[in-house]
């Protein structure tokens, strides 16, 4: 029997985050006392004025198709969003909603690539980055960072990355995995390098906008650099800082002839995002944003705590997180003290062994790395580093 399945497909992987959840799940309903520190999500609630607005908008009885990109609304909130917070203005073209921000950066792709065009994404990236590219028949082109460099591109290396073939720039900060954070001096040092080259397009993944930690402050490269405007789509969305990751609403924003490219995608595939959703997210950007404070000093105790406990354990070496949620070891050292071939390995041994869930630096391109979320309880974070200071 033939093979059913397309090429491209088959040059796709599944999401190694979401299996590492999945397999976690699995063991948890087997009894098996899982410490979960792989999933990307906050684990505080939603805030209660944004449940209650969506549970209006129930009674409302706007529960009908809304437009392909988003209720009017949601796209002015957006666009005030961008106004009073980065100082930036879009009119209402230039904006569109999605199904979270992972169905935006997939909509670019399927709106802009053609086969054979070149896609640079530094490395560790968020697991999805290059498969997305692959699935609208583009090339990955990997950027290796590493710790000694802070996890970010120099303008060195994205000049030397650049060609003819160049047709999109992948940038996210605050990261997803490392936590590394640009600041405006070094976005201006790459934004020269992008005004000599005006054929490339840049998508800002800001989706981890608002957790920045410490006294570490948020810019993105349009932010920075304005000329850049009609070549730059800003990714964003409500899951991170508003604890909304299972309502799936993403926003983008950018030229009006790629946005409209992105909405005549989503209007063959998905259509409009849940128009629940849509109500709960304009209530998230007009409404009390003091959630946001209280989420903030969590996170930074935790992170705090976690990157002093890690550093201890002979063999990892820990790095402070300037964004997100997540802290990124270096642990080859460990990886070699127990005997293991690779941070695959390891990653299994804590899961099969320790019952700890992390997620592996290769997923990310990056090996000898493991991922470990703080977006969960102190207690979890304690148990977890606990189990694996006596390993």
């Amino acid at each position: 029997m033939s093979n059913p399945l397309s090429s491209r497909v088959q040059k796709v992987k599944p999401s190694a985050t979401l299996q590492i959840t999945a397999k976690a799940n699995e063991l948890k309903s087997q009894g098996v006392q899982i410490v979960p520190m792989g999933s990307g999500e906050p684990d505080f609630d939603t805030p209660i004025n944004i449940k209650e607005a969506a549970a209006k908008a129930i009674q409302d009885g706007k529960t009908r198709y809304t437009p392909v990109d988003g209720t009017v609304e949601l796209k002015q909130a957006i666009i005030s969003k961008f106004e009073r917070e980065n100082n930036l203005q879009f009119s209402a073209n230039e904006v569109m909603v999605s199904s979270g921000g992972k169905h935006v950066f997939y909509n670019l792709c399927q709106a802009i690539l053609d086969s054979g065009d070149e896609v640079i994404i530094p490395a560790p990236y968020w697991v999805s980055y290059p498969d997305m590219v692959i699935l609208a028949e583009g090339s990955p082109v990997i950027i290796p960072t590493d710790l000694d460099q802070n996890f970010k591109i120099t303008p060195e290396q994205l000049e030397n990355s650049i060609n003819p073939r160049t047709k999109l720039l992948v940038l996210n900060s605050p990261s997803n995995p490392t936590g590394a954070v640009y600041s405006k001096s070094e976005l201006l040092g790459l934004a020269k390098v992008l005004n000599k080259h005006k054929h490339v397009h840049i998508i800002t993944d800001d989706i981890y906008e608002h957790i920045c930690l410490g006294d570490e402050e948020f810019v993105n490269i349009l932010m920075a650099d304005n000329s850049l405007k009609d070549r730059t789509i800003i990714l964003n969305g409500v899951s991170k800082a508003y604890a909304m990751t299972g309502w799936r609403i993403g926003y983008a924003a950018g030229p009006e002839d790629i946005i409209k490219a992105m909405k005549k995608i989503q209007s063959q595939s998905t259509s409009n995002p849940c128009s629940i959703a849509q109500s709960a997210a304009v209530e998230a950007l007009n409404g009390d944003q003091s959630f946001i404070k209280t989420m903030l000093t969590e996170f930074n105790k935790r992170h705090e705590y976690i990157v002093s406990e890690l550093n201890k354990i002979d063999g990892v070496e820990c790095p402070s997180s300037h964004g997100s949620f997540y802290s990124f070891p270096k642990v080859q050292g460990l990886i070699d003290r127990l005997g293991l071939k690779d941070d695959l390995e390891l990653t299994a041994f804590c899961m099969e062994e320790l019952n700890i869930a992390l997620v592996p630096g290769s997923a990310f391109g990056a090996p000898g790395y493991v991922r470990l979320s703080f977006a969960t309880s102190m207690e979890n974070i304690e148990q977890a580093v606990k189990r694996l200071s006596e390993a």
